[in-house]
């Protein structure tokens, strides 16, 4: 591993995407669940691979979960309701989880649980 030390942790999540990429892809019947998670926030898009767009989208950054104080793990539940529910209105039930290079557990796990309990199917 040739990489800079500060680089090994960024090199190490571009590794295991590009590893689960390889083999997830969304359709417009069956969207892509992608998940982004920095310091503070968290984001999801649902994607349709074929034509390379967003069909939908949700962030710790929406008004409604913005303006909470809670923690990180309740703030992660918050956008998996939340993009549950915008899923359930455009009529999409299934969808292909990309947990997008991180670790299963914590927020990520935490806001898939919560999309699960909407209704989402992965």
């Amino acid at each position: 591993m040739n990489v800079k030390i500060k680089d090994r942790k960024k090199y190490r999540r571009l590794r295991i995407k590009q590893r689960v990429r390889k083999i997830v892809e969304g359709s417009q019947e069956r969207p892509r669940m992608s998940v982004y998670r920095s310091n503070k926030e968290i984001y999801v898009q649902l994607i349709d691979d074929t034509s390379g767009k967003t069909v939908l989208a949700a962030s710790s950054k929406d008004k409604g979960i913005a303006d909470q104080k809670v923690t990180r793990i309740e703030q992660a539940k918050l956008v998996g309701g939340l993009i549950a529910e915008k899923a359930k209105e455009a009529g999409i039930e299934n969808v292909v989880f990309d947990r997008n290079g991180f670790l299963y557990h914590g927020r990520i796990k935490s806001l898939a649980d919560t999309a699960r309990e909407g209704g989402l199917k992965f």
